[in-house]
């Protein structure tokens, strides 16, 4: 080989190699879509992946808010490489307009990266005395709760109240009485959890039914939040998932393989959180509750949402409009 043409392939070599360096070097941008509650969380949880091999130069643009209003700005639009949501449905929502693949909860953690459960947040010294489900119906017990149009929150929310009742021993009827019940002594609506959550921090209502890790983020920033787990109460499974239209889709798989490290579930449990991986929960205090139960003991959300949040037909879309009049 020519002594020109040799150089000429050693120089074009050594750029393909420094390229190659600079693209394990350069991940690239990420927007992360997420829903209102777990911002403080991925704060820390973006620059602790920045500092992995995998996430090194990685630039991350986050959108924030109530999950089912981010699921539909998706729609809409919203460029997100990764959409961490409240609940299942809303991924769903995504799945239905080909913006999420069907298969995105064919993993050993079914698609969930965090865990929680619905808990009373009451007032100092808890006067009005709201320990179980019973008592939020109770003459003059104001309840706060977001909404369930717009926020995942609201919905675990309601279907911890349902599923309460079932637990108990209630039929589907009774269950939907006490709901209907309940609705009465709701206040507020917000379109979020974490804007439910201000409301009550503002005086309003005499218990927030809320995440139990936001009740938990909210007294690790020095705000008075006490609260009570009921014996019967839902567990929360929060899923996260890549959009198939992703300019980044090995970067973004990447960091959601991070957030299921037990490095990354600290962080979680740190926050609040209840971790996925058993082990990053050791030193924290998550309490046992013997009627705990998941969404699939009331049929799976396939089902509870066309059933109970369906636009015109749901059970609870009913309520509200009655509540309303």
């Amino acid at each position: 080989m020519p002594r020109r043409i040799l150089a000429l392939v050693v120089v074009l070599a050594a750029l393909a190699a420094a390229g190659g360096a600079s693209a394990r070097l350069d991940s690239g941008k990420l927007t992360l879509v997420a829903y209102s509650t777990p911002r403080d969380a991925y704060a820390k949880l973006i620059s602790a992946f920045q500092q992995t091999a995998a996430g090194r130069g990685t630039s991350f643009e986050q959108s924030y808010g109530a999950s089912g209003e981010q699921a539909r700005a998706v729609i809409a639009g919203l460029k997100g490489d990764v959409v961490a949501l409240s609940l299942e449905p809303d991924v769903t929502t995504l799945v239905n307009r080909g913006l999420v693949a069907r298969n995105w909860k064919q993993n050993r953690w079914d698609g969930i990266v965090t865990r929680s459960v619905v808990v009373f947040a009451v007032r100092r010294g808890n006067p009005k005395k709201l320990r179980d489900w019973e008592d939020l119906v109770k003459p003059g017990v104001q309840v706060v709760t977001p909404n369930v149009q717009t926020s995942g929150g609201a919905k675990w929310n309601i279907m911890g109240a349902y599923g309460a009742m079932r637990k108990k021993g209630k039929t589907h009827t009774q269950a939907v009485t006490y709901l209907r019940r309940l609705y009465d002594h709701v206040v507020s609506q917000d379109k979020s959890a974490r804007e439910s959550l201000q409301t009550f921090l503002a005086g309003r209502g005499d218990v927030l039914l809320a995440y139990e890790n936001e009740a938990i983020f909210a007294n690790s920033k020095g705000q008075d939040l006490p609260y009570v787990i009921p014996k019967a109460t839902i567990r929360i499974e929060n899923p996260i998932a890549v959009t198939r239209n992703s300019q980044n889709k090995a970067t973004a798989n990447a960091f959601l393989r991070f957030l299921r490290t037990p490095a990354a579930q600290r962080i979680f449990a740190q926050n609040g959180y209840r971790p996925v991986v058993p082990a990053a929960a050791r030193g924290f205090s998550f309490p046992v509750r013997p009627q705990l139960f998941t969404i699939k003991y009331l049929g799976g959300w396939a089902r509870v949402d066309r059933q109970f949040f369906n636009a015109r037909t749901g059970i609870v879309t009913r309520i509200q409009q009655q509540a309303g009049g």
